[in-house]
């Protein structure tokens, strides 16, 4: 039950045939004149990257290239667990394990393996690293059992972890990462020696205290918050309440997989990197499971119980959910790092969120403090 499979990505070629098809025989949607976007995707915006996905998009070489690196699968908590792991050729190389979100994968995340394992500079840290896919997503799924939730997650990940031999090491994530990471921290502390995120997600409570030491970036990060909320929330709202309904038609139509998962990814992210991470969840069947996390997480009764002590980075990048400092201390009491980057990345339409997938998008500054934040620790 704890073996450790070799693994790796071989679509059969029927499934790419069944895909193509279904790409050439698209029914799209009725649209008003001047679709601005502020009804959600617009058809211009799906039909490129429909056609990308066409006849540019290469999913062997994407194939290749996951292809490249070691992956393995093993059995944790009843589901198959799938992840990259490449180790460093430096002795004094930390591990880390990386965990993605939604809609993304382990895709997120490839950019970064070359740099963070093998660093150009000798003095540069230099990084073990574990990429696994969330359970219920790309290959790690579709999971069998309800429950998988972000605790159920952490523990898994620590067993994953352990598993592997490693005694400590860092836990970064961004997304549904970042809320994952944290909890590590919280469940590891011996093993945890810090927590990198590209997220904070700690929000007001209610309690009117709260705004007392806000300044004028905390309350411009919460007007960022309220205005997401007000337009873009509605797919966690669904996620949360009621996925299995929105999985018939995920599971029926790779464009309207494509255009539901690709609001969540801004117009400046390259068409490959959207069309990747879709296809993920199109040949593994998981778009409906993957959805599931959300409702678990909306329904668990666990909660966390104080705040964390691990040391805690996060790194905010410009068009990305903007965490507030003092909301965050009030939920992790050992920020040791706090770091705002504009990587000047193309602004696309009022809803893009540039910014994002940090590590693919600027991957030079997300390596960066990664490593002053662990050279710090």
């Amino acid at each position: 039950m704890t073996a450790i499979r070799p693994f790796r990505v071989d679509v059969a070629q029927a499934q790419l045939d069944d895909l193509a098809a279904r790409l050439d025989r698209i029914i799209w949607p009725n649209e008003l004149p001047g679709a601005d976007g502020s009804h959600g995707m617009t058809n211009d915006r799906v039909r490129t990257l429909v056609e990308h996905w066409r006849t540019t998009f290469d999913w062997r070489a994407l194939e290749a290239r996951l292809n490249a690196y070691p992956q393995f699968t093993t059995e944790i908590d009843g589901e198959d667990i799938h992840f990259l792991h490449v180790r460093s050729p430096r002795e004094d190389a930390t591990p880390m394990i990386l965990t993605h979100g939604w809609p993304g994968s382990v895709v997120e995340f490839l950019d970064v393996i070359e740099p963070l394992t093998n660093p150009a500079d000798s003095a540069a840290p230099a990084f073990h690293l574990v990429i696994p896919s969330l359970p219920g997503f790309g290959f790690s799924g579709p999971t069998r059992s309800a429950g998988w939730n972000r605790f159920r997650t952490t523990r898994a990940w620590v067993e994953l972890m352990n598993r592997l031999g490693y005694e400590r090491y860092v836990a970064a994530g961004n997304d549904a990462g970042s809320m994952i990471a944290p909890e590590m921290g919280r469940v590891a502390p011996d093993k945890v020696i810090g927590v990198h995120v590209t997220q904070a997600f700690s929000f007001p409570s209610g309690d009117s205290a709260e705004f007392a030491t806000f300044g004028p970036e905390d309350y411009a990060a919460l007007q960022h918050l309220q205005w997401f909320y007000e337009n873009m929330f509605s797919f966690n709202v669904l996620h949360s309440q009621q996925p299995q309904t929105l999985a018939f038609a995920l599971a029926d139509s790779p464009v309207g997989l494509l255009a539901w998962n690709a609001q969540l990814m801004g117009e400046s992210l390259d068409a490959d990197f959207v069309i990747a991470n879709t296809a993920i969840y199109w040949l593994t069947g998981t778009s409906g499971s993957a959805i599931r996390f959300y409702y678990e997480d909306a329904h668990t009764d666990e909660k966390p119980e104080g705040p964390t002590t691990t040391p805690l980075g996060v790194a905010i990048f410009a068009g990305d959910f903007q965490s507030i400092r003092p909301l965050v201390e009030r939920d992790h009491a050992n920020v040791v790092r706090w770091r705002k980057y504009d990587a000047d990345l193309p602004k696309g339409g009022p809803r893009n969120a540039g910014g994002h997938y940090a590590a693919h998008e600027a991957t030079d500054l997300y390596v960066g403090d990664i490593r002053e934040f662990v050279a710090e620790l």
